[in-house]
């Protein structure tokens, strides 16, 4: 379980000119690095394209994977958590009792996320079930790590539905992130590691935007026309 990274993008901020241009990089750099999974799970929504790219690039077939992190009611930017497809979920209890949440507040927050899942599986993947690993090895891609319980709840999810090995890669992230992350994945890559006390996703991209469910679908038609996607997408 460890953490690797780039050391030419160590630190600096506005180093992909978008999404795409992170994939390319991204992809580039695990080629070079003989990185293989035998799939490829993007994290909606900016993780699509980043795990397009990485798919195609790879070799491999692309899925998305439905995990929402749990927001903090008064800062719905940051998380104390996250949600799977299944609708298990896990939260850090002691940042929960630092932010002085409520079990009422935690339970919405809950409930709010796992309706949001259950929309993107209908919308995304045309609700259908996600087939067991049976010890295959899975790529989980995002656009960035930034508290990293989202990409946790990824890796639970995949280890119980079979993975044999479970590696993370992204463009960027937060060291400290990152290496929570490594405890549950067996892997961690990531191109653009920053340190420091405040950290965004953001940062690294030099046009940021929040991607609609448009954006997403188009992706998706796209690798479904290629025969990228790793299933049937009959509604999409």
């Amino acid at each position: 379980m460890r953490v690797i990274v780039n050391s030419e993008f160590e630190e600096l901020v506005y180093v992909f000119s978008d999404r795409l241009d992170a994939g390319v990089k991204l992809a580039n750099w695990l080629r070079s690095l003989s990185v293989r999974g035998d799939l490829v799970y993007a994290i909606p929504a900016g993780g699509v394209p980043v795990g397009y790219v990485v798919a195609k690039t790879l070799g491999t077939k692309l899925d998305v994977l439905m995990c929402r992190k749990l927001l903090i009611p008064w800062n719905r930017e940051a998380g104390f958590g996250a949600v799977s497809p299944d609708g298990s979920y896990f939260y850090d209890e002691v940042l929960a009792e630092d932010l002085a949440l409520t079990p009422a507040e935690i339970s919405r927050s809950v409930d709010e996320q796992l309706l949001e899942v259950k929309r993107r599986l209908k919308l995304y993947r045309c609700s259908e079930e996600y087939s067991p690993l049976a010890g295959l090895s899975a790529i989980v891609v995002d656009d960035g790590i930034a508290a990293g319980f989202t990409m946790i709840a990824a890796t639970r999810f995949l280890r119980k539905i079979g993975a044999s090995r479970v590696i993370v890669a992204v463009p960027t992230c937060s060291w400290e992130s990152a290496e929570r992350v490594a405890r549950e994945a067996d892997e961690v890559y990531c191109l653009n590691p920053r340190s420091g006390p405040l950290f965004a996703v953001a940062d690294a991209y030099k046009e940021w935007r929040d991607l609609s469910d448009r954006d997403v679908l188009e992706i998706l038609r796209k690798a479904k026309s290629e025969s990228v996607l790793a299933y049937r997408a009959e509604c999409i």
